[in-house]
């Protein structure tokens, strides 16, 4: 699994010109899954996202999580996480999950994140979607799952 991570001041994601998931401050996660990913995958990206000290304590230092912050999350499935760029000009993405595992490991993962108290707002799984991103900072970072 990989969940490339986002802070955000605000994020929202619009499927067929209707807002679909939005929050203020917290954390956008695009999240691709692999073929095998398990709850082991899950839970390691679930805890390392949501535990991250990427927000600012009172002396403006990255020492505080979106947990310690209040803060929300926007998740949105995105499969070319996966997408291998190094042969030819057009990506391969034999190494993500087909689409009815991915999105099972979707809802999976965002359970996980609703057990650690957050109520996470989502995109629509498979959907063409547009997202708004505020990226603060801008402090973006890639969380993967051990191989």
């Amino acid at each position: 699994m990989k969940a490339l991570v986002q802070r955000v001041s605000q994020a929202s994601v619009t499927v067929d010109k209707q807002i679909v998931g939005q929050i203020a401050e917290g954390l956008l996660l695009f999240v691709g899954f692999r073929p095998g990913d398990d709850d082991k995958a899950l839970r390691f990206c679930t805890d390392k996202c949501v535990n991250l000290r990427i927000f600012a304590d009172d002396e403006g230092k990255m020492n505080r999580s979106v947990l310690d912050i209040g803060g929300r999350i926007l998740c949105i499935s995105q499969f070319t996480l996966y997408g291998d760029c190094r042969k030819g000009r057009r990506p391969s993405f034999v190494e993500a999950a087909r689409p009815v595992e991915a999105e099972a490991l979707y809802e999976r993962f965002l359970v996980m994140l609703a057990d650690q108290g957050l109520q996470p707002q989502r995109g629509v799984f498979g959907a063409h979607m547009q997202v708004e991103i505020h990226n603060d900072g801008p402090v973006t970072l890639m969380v993967e799952s051990p191989q």
